[in-house]
């Protein structure tokens, strides 16, 4: 047996045969053997010529065909002829773990058994390599190295053992913040679990610089570097705080239904503050008066990291008044995990409760009306996973969220209501409901660019009343229509935009969104909706100033420049 070093393997990786660089344009190929096959092409030049035949011998290497015989039957300016024999298949006899530790290689998800009898194939050696490179890497190990020793070769057959040089034992030593930001570093130590004295990690590495570009309230302003001294890495984070803390107030001119003839000024105003004192805290609050007697109110609160743990912790209330029928409210305790840098885990807990407002006259109806009392106290989770190249000015990339609950709704009995109408009522029912989203930005070129948006939700429950009902319409779900214009208990809807950027994030956009909407509780069936329009969003040196123009048709609206809607405001950021 004839003793191999591993350094002559990379021989068999000069791919090409002799460097063929006649200009022809007619080229043959004639494989015999085992994989006997003859083929003929017309290329353009020499070049496309030599890829081809590169080609064809990484496919033999990748078969174990090592040492394939070639010959030249033709060769001419415009034409060239080769014939090939295969030669002997080599394979693997065995591959031994050599001194790789055995969990180290079940982590790696190397598997010896697949060198065993195996075509020889010398990509599978470079992947395995990187895999037990890559777990080394995740386990303290940077500068390992790996090998394989004792190389033999018996006939067509190839045997061997890994060798690995593990290096020294790398720690972490501490984050250095070297940008502008007012961000803590022990908070992003904890956030992104990078502790002095745990072991190096290169995905802790890799994860942490992704889990920061998450973040909307940081930019990057260089390059993170990496450095290495003592047995101790330590990293370098170059980032400032973005201008993403927001006053926002929108006015709405729409036509009064009340009154004819007359505008209707609508309004809303938000405050969002991220980043709190450099803590990752983030506090909003959110007012709106979409119409003349309905208003509605929410606040949240977010905590990251709660007390140490990787947890995070968030809480909302919400309230809804609907003209002087219903009021709703709505307090959500939820506790989120990021479980990737890309991918967010949440559990919550949710009480939602509605009460009518008006009863006065109803003590003679014979049936109750589509709103009422209940209780509804559920569980569930939410799942969001960003592709994203900005979270807060994306270009390119996706969005994709789903979140599903379920619980027992409790309908209360209102003393305003003949209490017969109660009898064939189950008070207590089971309820569930589901909502998903996908978001998708399309990068074109520099100057233009679609957003693309599909969501959907259904709420099941036998006793379902109107203010249990989704609230759909306006500028975050279908335009061209009031905000909350519609009930329902199913929905989907498709936004299509087209954008034209004049600047980094200032853009000029048409829309067109499309909808099917199901309002089981008044009956009304399906709704198919459509809308278009137009308008700009323009960033200025402290804020951004959205204009939107369109128009809606549904069953309950006609397409008309009467009923176009026009939003326009100014969000400022500090």
């Amino acid at each position: 047996m004839k003793r191999i070093l591993i350094f002559l393997f990379p021989l068999f990786c000069a791919f090409g045969s002799p460097g063929y660089s006649q200009g022809g344009k007619w080229f043959r190929w004639e494989l015999s053997g085992a994989l006997a096959v003859q083929e003929e092409q017309v290329f353009r030049d020499s070049v496309e010529v030599s890829n081809f035949i590169r080609g064809k011998y990484r496919e033999l290497y990748s078969l174990g065909y090592l040492a394939p015989l070639e010959t030249i039957v033709k060769s001419t300016p415009d034409s060239l002829w080769i014939k090939v024999a295969t030669g002997e298949r080599f394979e693997w006899v065995v591959l031994r773990p050599g001194n790789v530790d055995p969990v180290l290689m079940v982590k790696a998800g190397v598997d010896l058994k697949r060198f065993s009898r195996r075509p020889f194939d010398y990509r599978q050696i470079s992947r395995l390599f990187e895999s037990i490179l890559k777990e080394s890497e995740n386990r303290g190990y940077p500068f390992a190295a790996v090998r394989i020793d004792s190389l033999e070769r018996s006939g067509k057959g190839f045997s061997g053992a890994l060798d690995l040089d593990s290096g020294p034992l790398i720690t972490f030593d501490s984050l250095k913040i070297t940008g502008g930001t007012r961000t803590k570093p022990e908070f992003l130590s904890r956030f992104l679990q990078i502790k002095p004295g745990q072991v190096f990690s290169q995905k802790k590495i890799d994860e942490g610089i992704r889990q920061i570009r998450g973040l909307p309230y940081l930019r990057w302003g260089g390059e993170p570097e990496l450095s290495f001294q003592n047995e101790q890495a330590t990293m370098y984070l170059p980032i400032e705080d973005r201008r993403i803390n927001s006053i926002d107030g929108i006015i709405g001119f729409l036509p009064n239904e009340n009154e004819g003839g007359k505008l209707l000024v609508t309004g809303q105003f938000d405050i969002a503050l991220y980043n709190v004192a450099g803590t990752g805290r983030n506090y909003e609050l959110h007012w709106q008066r979409f119409n003349q007697l309905s208003q509605s109110l929410k606040i949240s609160g977010f905590e990251p990291l709660l007390l140490g743990s990787n947890i995070d912790a968030s809480i909302s209330f919400s309230l809804l008044k609907e003209d002087t029928t219903f009021l709703n409210r709505d307090f959500r305790l939820n506790f989120g995990y990021r479980f990737s840098s890309d991918g967010y885990l949440s559990f919550f807990t949710r009480r939602q409760a509605g009460d009518l407002l008006a009863v006065n006259g109803l003590e003679e109806i014979t049936q109750l009306p589509d709103a009422g009392d209940f209780r509804f106290n559920n569980y569930g989770l939410n799942y969001r996973h960003i592709w994203l190249d900005d979270v807060f000015f994306p270009r390119r990339g996706a969005l994709a969220q789903v979140e599903f609950a379920i619980g027992n709704k409790n309908i209360l009995q209102n003393t305003g209501l003949p209490p017969e109408l109660y009898e064939s009522i189950e008070p207590k029912t089971l309820q569930y409901y589901m909502e998903a989203k996908f978001e998708k930005h399309f990068y074109l070129s520099p100057r233009w660019g679609i957003f693309t948006r599909l969501a959907g939700g259904t709420v099941e429950n036998k006793n379902l009343l109107l203010n249990d009902l989704f609230r759909i319409g306006g500028l975050q779900s279908i335009r061209g229509f009031n905000e909350n214009f519609f009930f329902a208990d199913k929905y989907l809807y498709l936004n299509f935009e087209p954008r034209f950027y004049f600047d980094t994030y200032s853009y000029f956009m048409i829309f067109a969104d499309m909808g099917r909407l199901e309002n089981s509780v008044q009956g009304f069936g399906v709704d198919q909706t459509f809308s278009a329009g137009l308008g700009f969003s323009l960033e200025t040196g402290n804020g951004v100033f959205n204009f939107i123009y369109g128009l809606g048709r549904s069953n309950a609206q006609d397409f008309s420049f009467n009923l176009s809607k026009v939003h326009f405001g100014y969000t400022g950021r500090f």
